[in-house]
């Protein structure tokens, strides 16, 4: 049998109450001390798509499965998924736009400078949109 030792440390990294899961809370707040940022929202849809058991929260199991993940077919469909949630515009592209226009809904004001800034972040070719590529490299 293989070790999850290395999934027990990332578990226990994001685990800040102790009690062996990590809520939508804890996974904002360690992705936001490796650099990451993630709203509330995106944090609770995230934990509710990867919570095998329905509490609420992301046990051990959880984040194996994450990790190592189920077919390969299912996570790019699941990026898509979340990517066209993003593209609410349906070209194919997150564009500041879009960006703007999801975080509004999500109820965080952004600019569209500020939209365009955090694209950059991640537009590996300069064009100033996010392709699906690009959003699945910065998924990973």
């Amino acid at each position: 049998m293989k070790s999850n030792g290395g999934f027990e440390r990332v578990l226990s990294y994001f685990d800040e109450d102790g009690d062996g899961k990590i809520s939508p809370s804890e996974l904002r707040r360690g992705l936001g001390l490796m650099g990451g940022e993630l709203l509330q929202k995106e944090a609770e849809v995230a934990v509710e798509l990867l919570d095998s058991d329905g509490d609420g929260l992301l046990s051990l199991e959880d984040l194996v499965c994450l990790m190592e993940g189920g077919e390969e077919e299912e996570k790019v469909k699941g990026l898509r998924d979340a990517f066209q949630v993003y593209d609410v515009e349906g070209c194919g592209f997150i564009t500041p736009k879009s960006l703007k226009r999801m975080l509004s809904s999500l109820g965080e004001s952004k600019s569209i400078d500020e939209c365009k800034v955090m694209i950059n972040q991640f537009d590996l070719n300069g064009d100033g949109v996010i392709s699906f590529e690009e959003f699945r490299i910065m998924m990973q």
